[in-house]
């Protein structure tokens, strides 16, 4: 039976979590009382007892958290912003590299990714590592979210304020500071962090990342077809990474739906366009393969477990 600990279980993400634990009966999940919540000692000796932590906490408070745990066979996999980028941990999307996945199956520390980013990254890594786009490219991206990324306070705007300006689609982080902007850089091995404009919508959950392409600018010169033929040999039928049909349309109705995938926890990648301009677009959930599922299915890694064990795919 293996020991779980989820330290911030209130949040969006820990309750998710939480919930898919209850297809499970294989984990046994170890928690605080209330009134201990918040007392470090209490904490850290749950938390050392553990054979897995999932940090579910703002970006501080997981570093925090992060260092109470000294039993060297106690793995933590975190869910915040905080260790994407440090060398220390790995990163949690193993579908990228055979490099990613090993250093995930070596280490006791793993962080998972951004929703946006694993949209983002299971199109910009690939353009890298297969030489299609260099790492000097200047990379734009457009992306629309669900209202639940925006966690508690910003479901409870949506589904309590009333507010009529909340009904159509809402562009933020204009400033090009977006949190996930660093990962993006840092993973996909570009020079440049990208030119990022996000939009959150009136529905719960679900997300599509956009990649434009000028085909003149690439260091490979492909078309549509050529690029979905090396995306398709690149995830060789990977069942959380899926690489869709060709379409010139991008699908038979010419529309993709950015809920498609809600409740499901792996990704859809579309390859569309013409001679001069391919677009790249990557469907999922940010609540499933953007968060809590991608958590779990490091945890079934971690423990010999089939990667899909309790995920919806």
């Amino acid at each position: 039976m293996v020991k779980v600990f989820i330290d911030g279980k209130s949040g969006t993400t820990g309750l998710k979590i939480f919930e898919r634990f209850s297809k499970r009966n294989d984990v046994t999940l170890l928690e605080i009382k209330e009134e201990f919540r918040k007392d470090p000692v209490e904490k850290q000796k749950i938390m050392n007892e553990a054979d897995i932590v999932f940090l579910c906490l703002p970006d501080d408070a997981a570093i925090e958290s992060a260092k109470l745990v000294t039993n060297p066979n106690t793995v933590i996999i975190d869910t915040s912003t905080a260790h994407r980028t440090d060398p220390n941990w790995a990163y949690g999307f193993p579908e990228l590299d055979l490099e990613l996945e090993e250093k995930i199956n070596n280490s006791k520390r793993i962080a998972v990714p951004g929703c946006y980013a694993s949209g983002f990254l299971s199109i910009v890594y690939p353009l890298v590592k297969l030489g299609v786009i260099d790492k000097h490219y200047q990379i734009s991206a457009n992306a629309i979210s669900g209202y639940s990324g925006a966690g508690k306070k910003g479901i409870e705007q949506y589904t309590t304020s009333g507010d009529e300006e909340l009904e159509a689609p809402r562009l933020y982080a204009m400033s090009q500071n977006h949190k996930h902007l660093k990962e993006m850089m840092c993973i996909s091995g570009l020079d440049h962090k990208p030119l990022f404009n996000p939009y959150v919508c009136n529905f719960y959950s679900g997300m599509l990342v956009d990649i434009p392409l000028w085909t003149d600018t690439l260091k490979m010169k492909v078309t549509p077809k050529e690029l979905h033929e090396l995306f398709l040999s690149y995830y060789k039928n990977d069942k959380f990474v899926r690489v869709m049909p060709f379409n010139e349309n991008g699908t038979e109705s010419g529309f993709l739906s950015a809920k498609h995938l809600s409740g499901k926890d792996y990704l859809e990648i579309y390859i569309s366009g013409n001679e001069e301009r391919i677009n790249v677009v990557a469907c999922l959930d940010n609540l499933g393969k953007g968060a809590s599922g991608a958590a779990i299915e490091v945890m079934n890694m971690k423990i010999g477990k089939e990667k899909e064990c309790s995920l919806n795919i």
